[in-house]
This record gives structure tokens, C-alpha cells and sequence, in this order.
């Protein structure tokens, strides 16, 4: 994996990791540091040798109700961690009992290839029942390359395949798959927590 230092080559991916590592020093509060790395993540997914280097990542499968996630880089000083996920044509994550949240965590979801449906959610219960929760939903909408998408802690989404090969680029504020997340199944108004995505280390550029 790359790290950030003064012999980087200019790639696109070193270019991600500088900026924000240059915009986490100076700015220390959540939300104001990860609605700053828009523009920081759109430049990445803009650029036409990362799409090129996708072609070559691997699926992510799906193991005992955990998604795989392609690791590209952690950053040592600031925990941020840049990952990847690339859905086949078959496969469909936006079913209603993959509805999840990321935890305590901020994530940065960009489309890089493909196109997807972005489902948004809302919890409505008092939250008294640990096994139960009732969620409505706040919003569907269509997404495609170059769009970017900001879940922040406890916000409750899926992203349903439309039919063809989806990749993305995921920037999270610390590597998942270590704590629980939140799982809900709003047919049946339940609720339960499972670790989050299987991480798997992967060369960015091959």
C-alpha cells in the first residue's frame, strides 16, 4: 500500500492520500472534515487511470451475511482508510434485509463505474426493544459515476444493483469490520447487529 511521504509519485491515490491527510491536520471536527472531502474524492473518481486500474479489481463476495471490501489503504496517523467494492452484474445489496448502518463511523461512497439506487431510512421507534426497530423510508435515488454520497454515523441505507457491474470508492473514518454494526429487516420491524465488511487488502493500481 502507498503511504503518505515526501518520495510519492504524483498517482491519483497518492494525490487522495495527501490532500486528505493535508485536510485533517488542519481541520479536527467530523462533519466539517467529510463534507470538505468532497471535492477531494471526486477528483479520484474523475480520473480516467483509476477507472482503468478498476477494471482489474476483484468482486467482493458476500460470506455468512458479511460484505467483502477491498482495503487500499489505512492511514496510520489519522485511521481514515480507503477501501473499494466491486458488485457482478448478478448481485443485488439493496434487498430490504440488507438494510444496515455504519456505526459510529463517517463514510464517503463514490461511484466509479456502473450505476446504482441509493435507499435512504429513518428510525421512527423509541428504540426500548434491543431485537426491534421500525424504519420508513426517506429516499430512492438513481446514482451514477462520479456521484458521491455521505453516511454518516447511525444513517440507515442500502445500495441496490440496477442490473450491471457497480464499482465504488468507499472513504470511511476508520476500518470497519472490527465493531458492530446495526442490521435491519423492516418487513418484519427487527432489528440486530453484525461486524461490518471483511477486509481484504488489494493493490490499487494491479
Amino acid at each position: 500500500m502507498s503511504t503518505a511521504n515526501s518520495t510519492m509519485t504524483h498517482t491519483a491515490l497518492e494525490r487522495f492520500i495527501k490532500k486528505t491527510r493535508e485536510l485533517f491536520s488542519r481541520e479536527s471536527e467530523p462533519e466539517t472534515r467529510w463534507t470538505s472531502l468532497h471535492p477531494i474524492m471526486k477528483e479520484l473518481l474523475d480520473d480516467p487511470k483509476v477507472i482503468e486500474a478498476s477494471k482489474k479489481w476483484p468482486i467482493c463476495q458476500r460470506i455468512d451475511n458479511r460484505t467483502q471490501n477491498l482495503l487500499f489503504y489505512e492511514d496510520p496517523d489519522y485511521k481514515f482508510v480507503l477501501n473499494g467494492m466491486v458488485f457482478s452484474v448478478d448481485r443485488d445489496f439493496g434487498v430490504p434485509d440488507r438494510l444496515h448502518d455504519h456505526g459510529h463511523i463517517y463514510t464517503l461512497y463514490g461511484l466509479l463505474d456502473g450505476k446504482q439506487r441509493i435507499l435512504r431510512y429513518e428510525r421512527t421507534d423509541d428504540r426500548s426493544r434491543p431485537d426491534h426497530a421500525e424504519v420508513r423510508s426517506l429516499s430512492n435515488s438513481e446514482c451514477g459515476p462520479g456521484e458521491i454520497d455521505l453516511v454518516r454515523p447511525w444513517e440507515i441505507h442500502a445500495e441496490a444493483s440496477a442490473g450491471e457491474r457497480v464499482v465504488a470508492l468507499i472513504a470511511r473514518s476508520e476500518k470497519s469490520g472490527g465493531f458492530l454494526q446495526g442490521r435491519y429487516v423492516p418487513e418484519k420491524n427487527s432489528y440486530w447487529q453484525g461486524y461490518g465488511p471483511i477486509q481484504v487488502p488489494t493493490p490499487f493500481y494491479g
